[in-house]
């Protein structure tokens, strides 16, 4: 029986590509995951909890599977354990041969590879920005200017949070953010993982 696969990274994407490619194929019971490609895809698990002996767990593409090089072993070994194999649709490759494993295991160390070096790219790039004075998020609601005020306002001693809140126009939050970091910036100092 051939059991398909598919998975997008987010909720607002669409399987309908990968859908329509498995049916062609001739897949009739299709799993589906929708949301962080790390998270545990719990229907994937179902998939290959399901496949029997002579089985094949078709997918449009081998990264649908896994994210990682021992993540996509795993799930092969548990394939094979079951006595079923794993055909890609794009990559043209069948794990039910030698040449087939083989290649799974090249693409999926080339994968690898590659979100790796995304990786590395994309943190040397913020990296480069953060240098540059570039900020992630909302832009503040309080200008420096108005930041600096509230928070000498507040140091007087005459004044609430509540108050300064009110006196700023901005909500009780941003008035405590303002403080918070004028007071004790370490808190909102995270370090780097």
């Amino acid at each position: 029986m051939l059991i398909g696969y598919a998975r997008v990274s987010t909720i607002e994407q669409d399987t309908a590509l990968q859908l329509d490619a498995l049916k062609r194929a001739g897949v009739r019971k299709v799993f589906q995951d929708k949301g962080s490609g790390v998270g545990p895809r719990p229907h994937l698990q179902v998939a290959v909890g399901m496949l029997k002996a002579g089985d094949t767990l078709v997918v449009w593409k081998l990264d649908r599977i896994a994210r990682s090089l021992p993540q996509l072993l795993d799930v092969v070994g548990r394939v094979q354990d079951a006595g079923a194999g794993i055909r890609s649709l794009t990559e043209h490759m069948d794990t039910s041969t030698p040449m087939g494993q083989f290649t799974l295991q090249v693409l999926g160390a080339v994968a690898q590879l590659e979100r790796s070096m995304i990786r590395e790219r994309v943190i040397a790039g913020q990296s480069a920005a953060m240098e540059r004075g570039k900020r992630w998020g909302p832009p503040r609601v309080l200008s420096p200017r108005d930041e600096a005020s509230l928070v000498r306002l507040y140091r007087s001693g005459g004044h609430t949070v509540s108050g300064l809140a009110g006196r700023f126009g901005v909500s009780y939050g941003v008035a405590r953010s303002a403080v918070l970091r004028a007071t004790n910036p370490l808190a909102y100092y995270t370090p780097r993982r």
